[in-house]
């Protein structure tokens, strides 16, 4: 499975992004999925995952209410909504592909990863 995330860019605090991944080469509806984000000397953090069907989602909790995970498996493309964007949210964002199918916080759980996306958001 390859994944090619795209929407990153510059924002202004308060502002919205939408991240996008289109998946190729894999059957997408089978593959849970998820974003994390890298900010610079931190490690690689969970965002929020999506199950294969799109029933479940989960988001961590310094996110929660400002982000949402959203998937369209005609389209083999997960969407990460960013409203109300925060400088601590400036990092490079990265989705990934699970072949388990569920909802994981995980990132050893992730199978396949995205070549990840800048975002970066001014005070």
């Amino acid at each position: 499975v390859q994944l090619q995330a795209s929407g990153g860019g510059l924002a202004q605090a308060g502002g919205s992004l939408r991240l996008s991944c289109a998946a190729s080469g894999g059957t997408f509806s089978n593959y849970g999925m998820g974003w994390f984000r890298q900010a610079p000397g931190k490690e690689r953090e969970f965002v929020a995952a999506i199950s294969w069907s799109g029933d479940n989602t989960y988001s961590a909790d310094s996110v929660k209410g400002r982000f949402t995970i959203s998937r369209d498996n005609a389209k083999n493309t997960v969407y990460l909504q960013m409203n109300s964007l925060k400088p601590e949210d400036t990092a490079v964002y990265y989705c990934a592909a699970s072949r388990r199918g569920r909802v994981m916080a995980w990132r050893l759980e992730y199978d396949y990863w995205g070549q990840g996306t800048q975002v970066t958001v001014s005070s």
